[in-house]
């Protein structure tokens, strides 16, 4: 088919190509301009960020194809409720995490939201390269499988529903599939780079 167009092109004396060809032109390769930098400083942007206080949570996944590594599970504090109807829930991770593509392959998590007194168990999970479960209580949420580890005061257990990019992190968005919590306890609170209490 393709012959006989480039045939009939040929013989009304349109022209064709005989070797391939861009269709738009190239830009020039060039540095980046002082005037062209992003805006606002990293450093800044962290600061002033951080007077946003924020909860804090572990997200875990049950272990998947690499079952000898054990589940998976990392500290979070950007995470949000996303919508009512169906239920939906959101948390980002960085694109370089070495935790997050376990996650992924697992298709699954448990969100597991930290109380005021949970900070080492916090920090135990926002190490890289460590046995984060090590010493560490849990039990299988109860749809995924997920860790639902022992005394959060509450905790939501999801399917990854669609993942989104945003810059150098990805956005994660979860169904939920079960939850669960306490009327007791306060909530772990993380700002301007420290943990707090909440107090009325």
């Amino acid at each position: 088919m393709a012959a006989t167009v480039v045939r009939y092109l040929r013989s009304v004396g349109a022209p064709t190509a005989a070797e391939p060809y861009d269709a738009l032109p190239r830009p020039d390769l060039r540095a980046v301009g002082a005037d062209e930098r992003p805006p606002v400083d990293p450093a800044g942007f962290r600061a002033v960020l951080g007077h946003f206080a924020t909860g804090v949570t572990v997200v875990t996944a049950p272990p998947g194809s690499d079952a000898p590594a054990g589940p998976a599970g990392f500290a979070c504090q950007s995470f949000a409720s996303l919508s009512l109807d169906p239920p939906l829930v959101t948390f980002m991770v960085a694109r370089t995490s070495t935790t997050w593509p376990r996650i992924a392959r697992a298709g699954v998590f448990c969100v597991n939201i930290l109380g005021a007194d949970q900070g080492d168990l916090c920090r135990g999970f926002a190490v890289s390269g460590a046995d984060k479960f090590a010493g560490v209580g849990y039990a299988p949420a109860p749809v995924t499988g997920s860790p639902l580890l022992d005394s959060v005061p509450a905790w939501i257990d999801c399917r990854v529903q669609a993942v989104h990019t945003g810059g150098d992190h990805l956005i994660v968005v979860g169904r939920v599939e079960a939850l669960g919590g306490s009327d007791d306890g306060e909530p772990l609170l993380f700002h301007r780079g420290r943990f707090g209490r909440f107090s009325a």
